[in-house]
């Protein structure tokens, strides 16, 4: 960046459907940070995230569904150097934005994320935060869970989140590595343990395997995207 990274401004995008319950717990997280913004980006929301994201203070705007043109979107309503996507139902930890100003001044860095808690207490997901932290620091492959931040010069420069209807963050996270280091936090985003605790730890982190493999063996994510949904909601 041609300017300063410690005075940076950060853009924090949160792409959101039906996101009333945490919406403002999400936002809370971003509190007292200096130099930021916060943009919530709803995707057709039926619930009151839309009112309480508006009543927060924040910019709110609206986009078709998706997660990943939802983050698009908000990537070019963004005014700030750094741009951080934050699901709705993970929060951030207190003095998140020095901490992304050191990581990306690290040499040959290019983008980065923070470890993650779960908040829950079942001993399997200790077990998957174990799992994340070595995927994250080993492969350098963290997820949208875990906060992922870079600056807009990067993520302009890479084309943004490839429209996908599922993998979006995966992709990525190829794309960035194919041109420099992720960086992982050591302190951690704490993230909702509802998709673990709705089908099984167990079995969550299964699906979540077969969808990598069946993507990296080229089945279309359209196709994916069809199986997970139905398999995530599919009454055990």
């Amino acid at each position: 960046m041609s300017q300063n990274i410690d005075a940076a401004k950060i853009s924090i995008i949160i792409p959101a459907i039906n996101e009333a319950v945490n919406i403002k717990e999400a936002i809370a997280t971003t509190e007292g940070s200096k130099n930021i913004e916060v943009i919530v980006v709803d995707g057709g929301s039926s619930d009151d995230t839309m009112a309480i994201a508006q009543s927060l203070n924040v910019k709110v705007i609206s986009s078709s569904p998706g997660r990943a043109v939802q983050m698009n979107v908000g990537a070019v309503a963004a005014s700030g150097d750094i741009l951080l996507f934050l699901h709705a139902d993970t929060r951030l930890p207190a003095g998140f934005d020095e901490m992304i100003c050191t990581a990306l001044q690290q040499p040959e860095t290019v983008a980065g994320a923070f470890n993650l808690r779960i908040d829950a207490s079942l001993l399997s997901l200790r077990w998957v935060e174990f799992g994340v932290k070595w995927r994250s620091h080993f492969c350098q492959m963290p997820y949208g869970d875990q906060a992922i931040f870079l600056t807009k010069a990067v993520f302009q420069q890479i084309g943004g989140f490839p429209e996908l209807p599922i993998m979006e963050d995966f992709e990525l996270m190829r794309r960035l590595k194919a041109i420099g280091r992720i960086t992982i936090i050591s302190t951690p985003v704490v993230t909702s343990a509802r998709r673990w605790l709705q089908k099984g730890v167990f079995k969550t982190t299964l699906l979540n395997q077969i969808v990598i493999i069946a993507y990296l063996f080229g089945v279309s994510p359209e196709r994916i995207r069809r199986w997970y949904r139905r398999e995530k909601f599919k009454r055990i």
